[in-house]
């Protein structure tokens, strides 16, 4: 039998606006004591008016534009009523039949293969409380609800069930991901959960025709865990269809401890909400006026960057996806090139990839907020250029420069690391080093070319690498004839 997955996905995603979503408590509530930001609206007191966000809106709107997206011109907010305890109001202001946008994709790559993901609708809506669960010393359990995120404008993507494994659901998320945080208008930040995934997966048997019914897997908080619960859940589904189990449509969540999907509850569906339209927010009317002015303010986005810098400066395509993967980084990188050449691109590119993501990462330092400053990286370049650095120095330079915020010249006053260029400093180091490896100098002589870059490392390392490499290769090769 041969199987087809198909894949939908329901995106939430925090919009990083000041206050939230219709009152003027604040959203930056990560940090704060619990219930610390709230007040009668959020807390859904009886008697209280929201306000829209006209931020949050615009925030809607630029992220739909960059999906590609229809911007409704009359678009308003509904009530969605269930009996949750995180919900405080006992139901959630959302958009049911007229959402913010329609119809968008966007495109993703697996496998050398790009394929567009159709959007249905982009629309804004307000986050729930937090539920905080605890277990007493008596080992009774309990829950307490923290309000701070309620509130807290909420950004829904729904996809086209287009996606057909969980790579490609994988790739989506990832992709929708940098997008957000590259129009700088949600942090999505997993760990933290402003970035929120839903996944819908059913299993087709294009032999008999026959489906499982659809499953919602909630709140899936990594790409590995959309991954993993995907490709388990597909490989559940089929093995109920060729024994022939009944299937029903329900909701599931991933335990990661085990890896599995564990039945949550029946799948509700739109009638269950029990819709209508918010008595107490006004629709709205979205001028083309206004959807025109915020395409405009639109950075360049990732994928036509890459693009760009594939065709401008002559980059690999693995290295201009991975300078595109933050707007900050390729923002560094654009900033090197200004200040230098186009013929030193892949240099840059190099140096960035390399050495200074590594010391990025090692200590969860942003590019934005390094020492080693776009004008600092090319004067080292320039260093070694002129063969005062060796490439081997220079990265002893870069971390000096990472953790001081010293600039290169002054690193290399500092600790005297010019490069050793000069034949009659290195002959008596080349010769003692030839001394003590008898067997590299017979196995030189032998024909072992591999001898000779050993002889060179012995060489570098007693010069703590300050020796001018083709220097000492143009020595040793003299001495072992």
């Amino acid at each position: 039998m041969a199987y087809e997955t198909v894949i939908g996905l329901e995106v939430h995603a925090q919009l990083s606006t000041r206050s939230k979503m219709f009152c003027r408590c604040s959203a930056d509530y990560v940090n704060s004591p619990p219930n610390s930001h709230v007040c009668p609206v959020c807390l859904g007191m009886p008697g209280v008016l929201p306000i829209i966000n006209r931020q949050a809106v615009e925030y809607a709107i630029a992220a739909a534009l960059a999906l590609n997206c229809t911007i409704a011109s009359f678009t308003k907010f509904d009530r969605k009523n269930y009996p949750y305890p995180d919900l405080m109001k006992g139901y959630q202001i959302s958009q049911y039949d007229a959402p913010l946008s329609h119809d968008g994709w966007l495109e993703i790559e697996v496998n050398g293969r790009r394929k567009r993901v159709g959007i249905i609708r982009v629309h804004l809506e307000e986050d729930v409380a937090k539920l905080l669960h605890r277990n007493d010393p008596s080992g009774e359990s309990y829950s307490l609800v923290d309000v701070n995120r309620a509130g807290v404008p909420l950004l829904e993507i729904v996809t086209r069930p287009d996606m057909r494994s969980p790579e490609e659901a994988r790739e989506f998320l990832m992709k929708l991901h940098r997008l957000l945080r590259w129009l700088g208008v949600s942090q999505a930040n997993m760990e933290e959960g402003s970035f929120r995934c839903d996944a819908n997966i059913s299993v087709h048997d294009t032999e008999t025709g026959k489906s499982s019914a659809k499953v919602e897997l909630k709140n899936i908080n990594s790409f590995k865990a959309v991954y993993q619960a995907l490709k388990y859940e597909a490989k559940r589904q089929e093995e109920l269809l060729r024994s022939g189990t009944p299937t029903w449509q329900e909701t599931r969540g991933w335990d990661e401890a085990r890896g599995v999907t564990v039945l949550q509850r029946s799948k509700e569906y739109a009638h269950d909400y029990r819709y209508f339209p918010e008595p107490d927010l006004p629709p709205l009317r979205i001028s083309s006026e206004l959807v025109e002015k915020i395409r405009a303010c639109l950075p360049e986005l990732p994928d036509a960057r890459c693009e760009r810098f594939i065709t401008q400066y002559g980059l690999p395509k693995y290295d201009a996806n991975l300078l595109t993967s933050f707007r900050e980084l390729a923002d560094f990188f654009e900033e090197c090139v200004r200040l230098s050449s186009k013929e030193r691109a892949k240099t840059i590119s190099n140096w960035i990839l390399g050495d200074l993501l590594h010391l990025l990462n090692v200590t969860g330092t942003g590019i934005s907020n390094s020492q080693v400053s776009p004008k600092g990286l090319n004067d080292l370049l320039n260093l070694i250029e002129r063969g005062v650095l060796s490439t081997t120095l220079a990265k002893k330079v870069l971390e000096e420069m990472f953790h001081t915020g010293k600039s290169a010249s002054e690193v290399v006053a500092e600790q005297g690391l010019t490069q050793i260029d000069k034949s009659s400093e290195l002959l008596p180091v080349v010769e003692k080093v030839l001394r003590e490896n008898s067997k590299a100098v017979a196995d030189f002589k032998k024909g072992k070319e591999q001898a000779l870059k050993f002889l060179i490392g012995q060489v570098m390392r007693a010069t703590k690498g300050q020796a001018k490499p083709e220097l000492v290769a143009n020595l040793l090769k003299e001495k072992l004839r």
